[in-house]
């Protein structure tokens, strides 16, 4: 993107969103639970679903490339940033409610077990997860400790201890490449091991409808309670990382993959396999994109080379690598 192009779209944008909301050469660092990345020549703050589809729809006009984020909990940023405008759903694109189910309109068998919850794309999983235990809703428990949005959530149809989004999801409010607006069922949604179609069909989570069921309150808060105490004691929280960094391949556990391949600890820069959980990539303090994209790789060679597996990265790629 030409500077040019770049302050032209800016101020373009701002006759959609708030001039505060239209961030000019972004530190990508500061959107990120990594804390890597260069700078996004723009990225823009949304605040309800009309702005999306404006955006967008200028966007697409003026040919600049866009990528969506939310909390940026699953994201390696490229040490050259993003040649292109980031779109951010985040706090000022959050909120969560109970639904009547009288305005269900997809089709959900045994309806009367469950309590329907909306949630906004941007509406971090902790705060959903606090309102389920505020109302006494069970099925959240696994899922409310995941560092990201429930929008990203989705995408990448995030688990934790044997549960994933899918099990809760009802349907997903997307909006498509044409502007339109799609309600769609986890199985239309082609959810899979942290897999969708959301990205390849070039959709934007907008909001979800969660089906729950009523639950001891009790029971809710010490299950959540154990969960929590399993993620300080196991996972390196301390640190900045993009959460898990490999998918687990099929009969084996990622973690274990690396630490008898004598990886725990191993360093390139300031990107460390976790002495804590051999399955996370953290940063030490300076780490950039090189230095993970490098550790992985060495990984992925080591691996393969000792057990004959193929690991593959669960952390998603932006920019120019």
């Amino acid at each position: 993107m030409t500077n040019e192009l770049k302050l032209n779209m800016a101020e373009k944008l701002t006759a959609i969103v708030e001039k505060d909301r239209v961030l000019v050469d972004e530190a990508m660092s500061r959107h990120t639970t990594f804390k890597i990345g260069g700078n996004a020549k723009i990225l823009v703050q949304i605040s309800s679903e009309d702005e999306i589809m404006s955006v967008t729809e200028l966007l697409r006009d003026n040919n600049v490339d866009h990528y969506v984020i939310g909390n940026g909990s699953n994201l390696l940023v490229s040490d050259n940033g993003y040649d292109g405008v980031i779109i951010e759903l985040l706090d000022d694109y959050a909120g969560i409610e109970l639904v009547d189910p009288a305005d269900i309109r997809i089709q959900c068998e045994d309806k009367d077990e469950y309590t329907f919850v909306k949630a906004l794309a941007g509406t971090r999983m902790l705060k959903v997860g606090k309102f389920m235990v505020d109302q006494s809703l069970t099925g959240f428990e696994c899922l409310g400790g995941i560092p990201g949005t429930i929008g990203g959530a989705i995408v990448m149809n995030a688990g934790a201890y044997g549960g994933t989004i899918s099990d809760v999801l009802l349907y997903a409010r997307v909006i498509t490449k044409e502007n339109g607006i799609l309600e769609l069922t986890p199985e239309e949604l082609e959810l899979g091991y942290r897999t969708s179609n959301i990205e390849k069909n070039g959709y934007i989570v907008s909001s979800v409808v969660l089906k729950m069921k009523k639950g001891n309150p009790e029971e809710i808060k010490a299950l959540i309670a154990d969960l929590t105490e399993r993620r300080k004691s196991k996972q390196p929280l301390e640190y900045p990382s993009a959460g898990s960094t490999f998918k687990r391949p099929e009969g084996y556990f990622a973690g274990k993959l690396i630490q008898d391949a004598g990886l725990k600890g191993y360093q390139v820069g300031d990107a460390q396999v976790s002495e804590k959980h051999s399955g996370f990539v953290i940063n030490r303090g300076n780490a950039t994109a090189s230095d993970v994209m490098q550790l992985i790789s060495d990984v992925k060679d080591k691996v393969k080379e000792q057990f004959g597996v193929t690991m593959e990265p669960e952390v998603k790629r932006v920019g120019r690598f």
